[in-house]
């Protein structure tokens, strides 16, 4: 099957970055290449749309104006060079937010949150049901809601994980590449194999450990570069 993908962006460099990227997916068909909003919208009156990149600064419609405006939207990941935005961005339920320029490695990590969210539309209720600002697992014969803005850390153990909150340890059996796809990436890192941790619960960097709470979690050396890239966008002072 393959997903049909709509690029909206007004900068030219942008979409063709987009373009290769998408070529690269065997997954992924792109429709149309759109510069404005109202283009945008006649492609979706008239063409199946499964995914939509969508830039935010934009003339005479942002794309969260856009966004507003469709009533059943298809999965919608963001593309900007402005972070400021992630958080009205993820209040409209859009899946994923790309700081431009884009790389392949996370526009890939993006398009496969996207596949699996539309996979779990089409066959109803999943086993791990996000809505909005938290999700819910099954964990001790007990359906249990995890607000995300709770989550200090999830720590992975062979095909279970324990998600650490700031009032309770959760053990539930999960991937942690399940809960990584899931998880709104403005807000959670992946920085070991074992471990994802809130971006809002970091204290600090030391070295190959970060400081969540009282704990010492270690950084693998293949996640540390996207962590301080990550926090080189968000305002590092040098």
């Amino acid at each position: 099957m393959k997903y049909n993908c709509l690029i909206v962006d007004d900068e030219p460099l942008a979409q063709d970055v987009l373009e290769t990227h998408i070529s690269k997916v065997p997954d992924l068909h792109l429709v149309r290449k759109c510069s404005n909003a109202f283009e945008a919208l006649e492609v979706l009156h008239a063409e199946k749309v499964d995914i939509i990149f969508l830039d935010i600064q934009m003339p005479e419609l942002t794309g969260l104006e856009f966004l507003k405006t469709l009533q059943d939207p298809p999965a919608v990941i963001f593309t900007t060079a402005y972070s400021e935005f992630a958080v009205e961005g993820f209040e409209l339920n859009a899946l994923d937010y790309l700081m431009k320029p884009i790389s392949f490695e996370r526009f890939y990590k993006s398009v496969n949150k996207a596949i699996h969210y539309i996979k779990l539309e089409g066959q109803g209720t999943p086993e791990v049901q996000e809505e909005e600002d938290h999700f819910f697992v099954k964990a001790d014969k007990k359906i249990v809601k995890i607000s995300l803005k709770d989550i200090l850390y999830i720590e992975g153990l062979k095909d279970y994980v324990m998600i650490y909150t700031t009032e309770q340890r959760i053990i539930t059996l999960q991937t942690m590449k399940n809960l990584e796809e899931r998880l709104p990436s403005a807000h959670f890192q992946r920085v070991h194999r074992s471990f994802i941790i809130s971006i809002d619960k970091l204290k600090s960097v030391s070295g190959n450990f970060v400081e969540i709470g009282d704990k010492q979690i270690p950084v693998g050396k293949h996640y540390k570069d996207e962590l301080m890239k990550f926090i080189d966008k968000h305002n590092l002072i040098k």
